[in-house]
């Protein structure tokens, strides 16, 4: 966590989501721009979420969208922060698999009415790519289905983390993602095993065309040669 602005402070985390604390329009906007500076192939669209905070309450909560705290720390900054930041990388995730489904959808259309999949191995390699590409920055780089490092620094506050969970429903997104991952993974195995079955007997008839045209320039050369 670093200080910035005038009074605030900001979590830059290394898969490209940054939480601000108590910045304006105007600090907000500039630590974008300076943060981008240190992005490797941005997204064109900005994702955001917000979210009030008071402080003032004996017993943590979230009540219509705000959440009540005894107190602002920088343990329970980073708490908040990392289901922010999660809940940003969900939202992003949740949109390109609808899209993926868009992509593929057609192929499967294509499949079911003409009983083969078409000529699209590359653009079913690609969707299978940016799927384990996705996986794989799940898991290893946000490292969602994860506890933050503060939780063992500061176990007291694994119930307000649990609470911010169950909030925003973490798990449940994740584990839908996984699903829809897997499916959109299968789909696209499937159109290219048959992409691949097809060229296959394609190559198999090219063989035996030739063979044919072989026995017949052997024949022809035989009886009228």
């Amino acid at each position: 966590m670093i200080d910035y602005g005038v009074a605030g402070k900001a979590v830059i985390h290394r898969y490209g989501v940054v939480v601000s604390f108590g910045l304006d329009s105007f600090e907000q906007a500039r630590m974008v721009d300076e943060v981008m500076r240190y992005v490797e192939a941005p997204n064109d669209e900005v994702l955001q979420d917000s979210i009030a905070i008071e402080t003032g309450y004996a017993q943590s909560a979230i009540v219509l969208s705000t959440i009540q705290i005894l107190e602002l720390s920088v343990p329970v900054l980073q708490a908040i922060a990392d289901i922010l930041a999660k809940t940003v990388v969900l939202d992003y995730y949740e949109k390109f698999i609808a899209s993926a489904f868009d992509r593929i959808e057609p192929l499967s259309q294509t499949l079911k009415q003409r009983g083969r999949g078409g000529e699209k191995d590359k653009e079913l390699l690609s969707q299978i790519g940016e799927i384990l590409l996705i996986e794989s920055k799940m898991v290893g780089r946000v490292e969602i289905s994860e506890k933050p490092e503060v939780l063992w620094e500061y176990p007291e506050l694994e119930k307000f983390y649990q609470r911010l969970n169950d909030e925003y429903e973490i798990k449940e997104r994740h584990l839908a993602l996984e699903r829809k991952l897997k499916l959109i993974t299968r789909m696209a195995e499937t159109l290219l095993d048959l992409l691949q079955h097809k060229r296959s007997l394609r190559v198999e008839w090219y063989i035996v065309i030739l063979i044919v045209i072989d026995i017949i320039v052997s024949l022809a050369d035989k009886f009228f040669g």
